[in-house]
């Protein structure tokens, strides 16, 4: 019985090492910044989103009176190995009673937009992400994600309960106001700079569809992360705001998300 014990000890231990001999873990995401960055790191990054004071004309249109004094978030981090091509990708959020309003802005290259329908693999195109959790803390497991292509096509899903709906009608897709600078498809892609916006407003009234929380007002926190990715351009990224770690690049973790807390 002993030479036993010692036999499943040793094997134990040949195991352990096996693992520990194995790939390297996952860099820590907030050392995964972009050449560019300007901000501290952080190992999770918090957004407060301001009320919308009016109710814009949805235009994306990133220097109207609407946004003037809103602080953008700027995507600083990046999944996976550093990449080639590094943009600069702000958002800025704000809220009412019925909708959220965000607008990007994006200083680009490499600017494709192939598809042509709602709810394809949008992310393969030049696009700009919000996942975000209504629940908030202790809720990160019902999440909404919107990614949403240069030219203003979007895909969204409902990841509720363990299970993911994605039979958004078009009724719905129309619901969210829309505007983009670019107009699709771009295809060949865009090689040189190029500053795209886009910008629009989500109806909490469709949200509420598929998921139960408090709407925005002030002192509530939703998680949220932002993403900027391009997976089928020639320079291919995947950029988050709030770090990931991760060894591949992953948005659906919603433990990384950061904190969008409402004013």
């Amino acid at each position: 019985m002993q030479k036993i014990i010692v036999s499943l000890l040793a094997l134990a231990a040949a195991n352990v090492s096996q693992v520990d001999a194995g790939e390297d873990p996952p860099k820590p995401g907030e050392t995964k910044r972009v050449g560019w960055a300007s901000s501290p790191p952080v190992k999770q990054n918090t957004y407060r989103a301001q009320r919308m004071k009016d109710n814009p004309t949805i235009d994306a249109d990133w220097n109207k009176a609407a946004w003037k004094g809103v602080t953008p978030l700027t995507i600083e981090y990046y999944m996976g190995d550093a990449p080639t091509h590094q943009p600069k990708a702000q958002a800025k959020v704000a809220y009412d009673d019925h909708h959220i309003y965000i607008i990007w802005k994006v200083e680009d290259k490499y600017v494709l937009a192939k598809r042509t329908e709602h709810q394809q693999d949008i992310w393969r195109d030049s696009c700009v992400e919000f996942f975000f959790a209504p629940g908030g803390a202790g809720k990160e497991l019902d999440y909404f994600n919107l990614e949403t292509n240069c030219a203003g096509l979007k895909l969204l899903h409902a990841n509720v309960a363990g299970t993911t709906f994605n039979k958004f009608t078009a009724d719905d897709f129309s619901s969210i106001v829309t505007a983009s600078s670019l107009k699709g498809p771009i295809d060949p892609e865009i090689a040189g700079a190029t500053t795209w916006t886009l910008e629009y407003k989500i109806p909490l009234s469709l949200l509420e569809k598929h998921a139960k929380f408090e709407r925005p007002k002030p002192g509530i926190t939703w998680r949220a992360n932002f993403y900027k990715c391009a997976d089928d351009s020639s320079h291919p990224h995947w950029l988050t705001w709030s770090p990931v770690t991760n060894a591949k690049p992953q948005f659906h973790i919603p433990k990384y998300f950061g904190t969008l807390t409402f004013e």
